[in-house]
């Protein structure tokens, strides 16, 4: 195919060949040979830069469908771009929470471990006091042993008390049926013999009271009381004065006294007492042997627990 461009060129080459020429029939053919011949190339020409163009057109349409679908792939690879940017973006995000939750962890980790070296200040001085209150477990233990070893010298008293007791009953019975004038006598020197737990508690508490609790009492009596509508015995019962006030002692006597004797007279006695006088009243458990736990539990109810050989201190 010639195009117009190519036909002018044409045209105006053979114009110039011919212009202001005069030529013979014989030169006129050669140039029409030449001519044609000239011709013949140049639609050779034209037809190998058709065939040049077709290419050129089928590359141009190649790179056009390549275009097309590198334009897709850009669109594509734009897609993926906004995405990553989006999940970027919550990564982002994500790690501002992280980097919060750790300052927060960081901050609950700075607690914690003042907490444990407040803990660690604790345990040290709990671990002295033990030491202290193994040493005075240790000193009470020894003390302990000391007032069983008393105890035993005591009850070993008691019994040849018991024993003289005894024997003098049956020496003052043979007497009271052979000598009516002698009783009294005999009566007498029995109640010297027959001296009971409960007169000991008479005899020492008075000085007890005053040397331990600075309450001054003439004397302890037994005495029968009126609490919550019944009758209650009691085995020692005196009013005293501690400083300026009045105050109301009561007790009882066993020769051993154990944790349930000192909860029951609480119960019965001391407690129903002080509501019904509205003064302080002090509790007091008489005993040769009081257990530990008696003694604990005496104090943590605001009672005493007394031994006959602490109460001649």
């Amino acid at each position: 195919m010639i195009t117009a461009e190519l036909y002018e060129f044409i045209v105006r080459v053979v114009e110039e060949k011919v212009k202001d020429i005069k030529v013979t029939r014989e030169e006129f053919d050669q140039l029409r040979r030449t001519v044609e011949k000239g011709l013949a190339e140049l639609a050779k020409r034209v037809d190998e830069l058709a065939a040049a163009q077709a290419e050129t057109q089928r590359q141009i349409e190649k790179l056009a469908a390549a275009q097309v679908a590198t334009e897709k792939r850009l669109d594509q690879l734009a897609a993926a771009q906004a995405a990553t940017e989006r999940r970027l973006e919550e990564l982002a995000k994500r790690v501002d929470e992280l980097a919060a939750a750790q300052a927060a962890t960081e901050r609950r980790l700075e607690e914690l471990a003042k907490r444990v070296d407040q803990l660690a200040a604790a345990q040290a001085a709990t671990e002295r006091r033990l030491e202290e209150l193994a040493k005075r477990v240790d000193e009470l233990a020894a003390a302990q042993a000391a007032t069983e070893r008393r105890l035993e010298e005591l009850a070993k008293r008691v019994d040849e008390l018991a024993a003289a007791q005894a024997a003098t009953q049956r020496q003052v019975e043979k007497l009271a049926a052979a000598v009516d004038a002698l009783r009294i006598q005999v009566g007498r020197l029995s109640e010297t013999v027959g001296f009971t737990l409960e007169d000991l508690a008479k005899d020492l508490l008075p000085y007890w009271l005053r040397g331990r609790l600075g309450v001054e009492v003439e004397s302890l009596e037994r005495k029968i009381i009126e609490l919550e509508g019944e009758e209650v015995e009691v085995d020692l019962y005196a009013w005293g004065v501690l400083g300026d006030k009045k105050v109301l002692v009561v007790g009882e006597v066993k020769s051993r006294i154990y944790e349930d004797d000192v909860n029951a007279f609480y119960r019965k006695v001391v407690a129903p007492l002080s509501a019904k006088m509205g003064v302080e009243i002090i509790g007091i458990l008489f005993g040769f042997a009081i257990h530990p736990r008696a003694e604990t539990r005496a104090r943590e109810l605001g009672m005493h627990a007394v031994t006959a050989y602490k109460a001649r201190v």
